[in-house]
């Protein structure tokens, strides 16, 4: 929080625009998820715009506070729970925009629905974080589709590599082989943070983009994502899973059955 306040700080006094806020949200946490949602939904007259940002990468096989795999949890289920609590707000604001951030990585992954929390199998960082931002792209694909018609779009996108720590543990900040071997050529193609963030803007505010939903943009171009994450059938799976993980209770008929989060 004292990095997000500083942060705030710092666009207020650029901008001269006193309505910026800093607020807490843990995506390893539903119930922080939770509350989130609650507090933005009293608190704000309109929602025009969601980000899902947030990610974790190749980290070791921890769980979330409810049990869920951690890359799949903050990377996927966090942020699926967060945009279906926030939609009513979305669709009252309309036209309204959600904006997915995934990655070039999703075309390595693939939805393992025996085994999507990483309990039988031995982990694979790699292979968990694939899966995690394939499923953002299936989540993206279906939901546009349930949202036709409500003004409120959601488009998924690759930003590029960036220069921040999600790669803290990826071996590249702290092997000395790997810094001194592909260091040079890392940072000739690493983007800062800033440019890096240019193409959640772009999905977010071009006027020509008004409209245009259920796409995947690599940097700033559509393009057509992995063969998998066009799948309907899979994606249809997937988000029925995802209600009943995630928990999410019938609402107005969008999110189906009622399920039960993993138990911790």
């Amino acid at each position: 929080m004292e990095k997000c306040e500083a942060a705030a700080r710092e666009i207020r006094g650029e901008t001269l625009n006193h309505r910026v806020n800093a607020r807490h949200l843990d995506l390893a946490s539903l119930k922080s998820i939770r509350e989130f949602a609650a507090q933005v939904t009293e608190e704000e007259e309109h929602v025009h715009i969601l980000i899902n940002n947030a990610a974790v990468m190749r980290c070791p096989h921890w769980t979330t506070e409810d049990g869920f795999e951690m890359q799949l949890g903050v990377n996927y289920l966090g942020h699926f729970l967060l945009t279906n609590l926030l939609l009513d707000k979305l669709k009252a604001s309309a036209p309204s925009r959600i904006i997915n951030v995934s990655s070039l990585a999703h075309v390595a992954g693939h939805i393992d629905f025996e085994d999507l929390n990483w309990e039988k199998k031995n982990y694979d960082t790699k292979a968990a974080y694939c899966q995690s931002k394939l499923a953002v792209v299936l989540s993206t694909k279906e939901l546009s589709r349930r949202l036709q018609g409500t003004g409120v779009t959601v488009n998924a996108l690759h930003p590029g590599v960036a220069r921040t720590e999600l790669g803290r543990h990826t071996g590249m900040h702290s092997s000395a082989f790997s810094s001194f071997t592909l260091g040079p050529i890392f940072w000739l193609l690493v983007k800062s943070p800033q440019l890096a963030a240019q193409p959640s803007v772009y999905l977010a505010v071009a006027e020509e983009l008004e409209g245009v939903s259920g796409k995947y943009f690599d940097v700033l171009k559509e393009k057509p994502p992995a063969p998998e994450a066009e799948d309907e059938e899979v994606a249809k799976r997937l988000w029925a899973e995802s209600v009943r993980l995630v928990g999410l209770e019938m609402s107005h008929g969008s999110y189906g059955e009622r399920g039960q989060p993993l138990p911790k």
